[in-house]
């Protein structure tokens, strides 16, 4: 039982670093247009990239219409939008948080204490999903480089809030019910949907 344990566990992490692979591969495939094309759908993008607050690499926006969950420390506020089991393996969890605060608010308490994930700064490569009745805990999914498959946040002042993402290693299939965990954030209980 333990050896199948462990090789469905190597499956899963070795379907996570292929497809982490592949999607940074397209990612550094995409670019300017080199064809003498029409600029205008290039300059809308960038305008759009203003109003986000010119924030690189910002994950896309998840759906503000249902919250599954939230949680709050102080006066930094987080919502959970969406926790979905997707079929390489691994559950992503999206979400904002809002900064309530007067100062401003960098993330630097959600980053991991591990060794290997020291250069992430201020990010969710400390969040993790907790399966209280399997008894596991689920850590922030990295690359090769030691990278989190996480959002990293530049300043956040007061007032102002971000969308953030985060990927897991999926539970087993029959698990829905976790707990996210972040910082010295209370524990959000939400509910895994199955991905598309």
């Amino acid at each position: 039982m333990n050896l199948r344990r462990t090789m469905t566990t190597c499956r899963a992490l070795a379907a996570v670093a292929i497809i982490s692979g592949m999607v940074l591969t397209v990612a550094g495939c995409g670019g300017g247009d080199d064809n003498g094309g029409p600029k205008a759908e290039s300059s809308s993008s960038a305008s759009a990239g203003k109003e986000s607050d010119g924030k690189r690499g910002a994950s896309p926006a998840p759906s503000t219409d249902k919250v599954l969950a939230e949680s709050k420390d102080g006066d930094v506020s987080v919502a959970i939008n969406s926790a979905t089991r997707d079929q390489g393996g691994f559950v992503t969890v999206s979400g904002t948080v809002r900064n309530d605060g007067s100062g401003s608010w960098l993330g630097a308490d959600w980053q991991s204490d591990e060794r290997e994930l020291a250069a992430n700064g201020g990010s969710l490569s400390g969040a993790s999903l907790v399966d209280e009745q399997g008894k596991k805990k689920y850590l922030v999914l990295r690359d090769t480089n030691g990278r989190c498959l996480c959002t990293k946040f530049s300043r956040l002042r007061s007032g102002e809030s971000a969308t953030w993402f985060a990927q897991f290693p999926a539970p087993p299939e029959g698990t829905t019910k976790v707990s996210f965990q972040v910082g010295a954030m209370p524990p959000a209980p939400l509910e895994i949907s199955e991905g598309e």
